[in-house]
């Protein structure tokens, strides 16, 4: 029994799962909505919060903090901290939103679509 251990497995070992965050996590930055299984959606949503506080902060102990925990993409960490976290300066939480789109043809896995509020 597997106690107090958070987070889904998704049928992948640990270094392509993270692979598939941290992946998803830029999609979202760079195209502020993105069409994924609900799961998934679910798992990096409070990722995406993180990212965006971290970058609301603004230091550069924040910002060495995000980039490395996002793949080398120095166009996404600068949308982030130019037009993203600007737009939240009001906001403490909640930064993305789920809106159901209906299953999946091949296994009927519900999708959603994730985005910034």
């Amino acid at each position: 029994m597997a106690h107090r251990i958070g987070g889904r497995k998704l049928s992948r070992k640990i270094g392509p799962r993270k692979a598939l965050y941290k992946n998803l996590i830029v999609a979202i930055l760079r195209y502020e909505q993105v069409k994924t299984t609900e799961a998934r959606a679910k798992e990096i949503r409070g990722q995406v919060d993180r990212v965006i506080t971290l970058a609301k902060d603004g230091t550069l102990a924040s910002r060495r903090r995000i980039v490395a925990d996002l793949p080398d993409e120095p166009l996404v960490i600068d949308k982030l901290y130019r037009e993203i976290a600007p737009k939240y300066g009001d906001r403490s939480s909640g930064y993305t939103r789920t809106v159901r789109l209906g299953q999946r043809a091949g296994d009927a896995a519900p999708i959603v679509q994730i985005e910034l509020v």
